[in-house]
This record gives C-alpha cells, sequence and structure tokens, in this order.
C-alpha cells in the first residue's frame, strides 16, 4: 500500500512540474522531418526541319606568299602584294570590314644538302579572310587577286546573308515544330494520354557550309567560276507537354 502511495504522488509531483513548465515557459519544442514530393508528368515528341536555299555569299582565303634572301625583302614582296590585292577588291565594291588578315608568318629555309642547317633565305606568307556577296563578285575576286599575285586560294565556304539565313531558319523551325506537335497527337491518342499545355521547348540546329580545300594557282588563266549548288538548314525541335 505504502509504494502504491508513494508511485500516486511521484506520479501527480510529475504532472504538476509539467503543468507550470508548460504554462510559465512555453511548449516543449520537437521537430518533425517534412518531406514535399512533386509527381512530374512529362510527355515529349520531336521533329526535324529543312529549309534548303541556294547560298549568295562566299567565303573565301587568299594568300600571297613569298621568298627572298633576306626577310626584308620577302616581307616588302608579300606586302605589296597584299596591298595591291586589297585595293583591287575594294574597288569590286568588297567592303574593308569584309577583308581581314587571319594569318601572317615568317619561316626560314634551309639547306640540309650538306649536313648542316644553313639558311638559304625566307618564306613570307600573309593571308586574307574575304567575304564576298553575291557569288558571282566572288568569282571576279579570285580572278583580280590572282593577277595581283596572290598563289594560294580556297577555304572556301558557301553561306547566307543574315536575311536569307533567318527565313530559312523559320521555315525549318516551323516545320519542325508542326511535325512535333503532330507526333504528340498521334503518340497520345494512340497511348490513350491525355496530353496538356507545353511547358518546355528544346532546339539544336545545324548548318555546314561546303568547304574547298586551299590550293596552289601557279599558272592559273582561267577564268573562275565557283558553283554554290544549295545548302540545306536543319532544325531540331522538342516539345514536353503536360499529362492530364
Amino acid at each position: 500500500m505504502r509504494d502504491f502511495r508513494t508511485a500516486l504522488f511521484t506520479t501527480i509531483a510529475i504532472l504538476i512540474v509539467f503543468f507550470f513548465y508548460t504554462k510559465f515557459a512555453g511548449p516543449i519544442p520537437f521537430s518533425v522531418n517534412s518531406v514535399q514530393t512533386t509527381k512530374t508528368n512529362l510527355f515529349t515528341a520531336s521533329g526535324t526541319g529543312k529549309a534548303t536555299g541556294i547560298p549568295d555569299t562566299a567565303q573565301i582565303s587568299i594568300g600571297v606568299t613569298k621568298t627572298a634572301s633576306t626577310v626584308a625583302a620577302a616581307q616588302e614582296q608579300a606586302n605589296s602584294a597584299a596591298n595591291k590585292i586589297i585595293k583591287d577588291l575594294e574597288r569590286l565594291g568588297i567592303a574593308e570590314k569584309n577583308i581581314k588578315t587571319t594569318n601572317y608568318s615568317i619561316n626560314p629555309n634551309y639547306d640540309f644538302a650538306r649536313g648542316g642547317q644553313n639558311i638559304t633565305g625566307y618564306t613570307v606568307t600573309q593571308t586574307l579572310e574575304v567575304e564576298v556577296t553575291p557569288i558571282d563578285v566572288a568569282n571576279k575576286a579570285i580572278d583580280v587577286a590572282t593577277a595581283d599575285g596572290a598563289n594560294l586560294v580556297g577555304g572556301i565556304n558557301f553561306t547566307f546573308n543574315d536575311k536569307t539565313k533567318k527565313d530559312l531558319e523559320d521555315k525549318s523551325r516551323n516545320e519542325a515544330v508542326r511535325m512535333a506537335k503532330e507526333k504528340a497527337q498521334s503518340l497520345a491518342k494512340v497511348t490513350g494520354i491525355r496530353l496538356g499545355k507545353i511547358v518546355d521547348v528544346q532546339e539544336s540546329n545545324g548548318f555546314e557550309p561546303r568547304p574547298f580545300a586551299i590550293q596552289s594557282l601557279e599558272g592559273k588563266s582561267a577564268d573562275t567560276q565557283l558553283q554554290p549548288g544549295e545548302n540545306t538548314i536543319t532544325i531540331d525541335v522538342t516539345l514536353s507537354y503536360e499529362t492530364l
């Protein structure tokens, strides 16, 4: 009986202490780990669009290489030829901003016949990158440059001016989006999925100009006739839909 009363008094004492603690000190703090989960159901479909056009712009590398017994002499010959080329290209209507130097190198020439490394002279090479619109002016530019002393022509890329390129990209993009939407609707119908709104769009594009290798034009006499052919701009589009 005494043990029961002792246990009862102890319990009552603990409750009284707890009551006054929570009344004056506030509730006993405790922590709860909260985890939120988001259910995301996306349905994706891709489409590819292509637009083809005839290039109207040519990017050409025109080079001059000169060899002389001294660096100064080789530089003088190369610089003289390059300056004449630039002036005549500008007379064709090519803007100065579309003519830029992309390479200028000076290399010694050696004679290894006697087992040594005797310098016999120096070669100076200067390369210009020229952007020309339209293509028929590019033909004239090559002829003028070679007549002025250019002996390296190549690295020719056919491309589009900014407006033409934008028009072709828009056409290709519209086709890609249309194909992606049609594919999404067709697949959703077959699988019984209800599509909601488009929540994400991803795009990638590709355009590869057709390059011509650089080549020596020593002894060239015939008029240049560049044939640009056709270039294709391709755009891939991926659409992501919510599902209902």
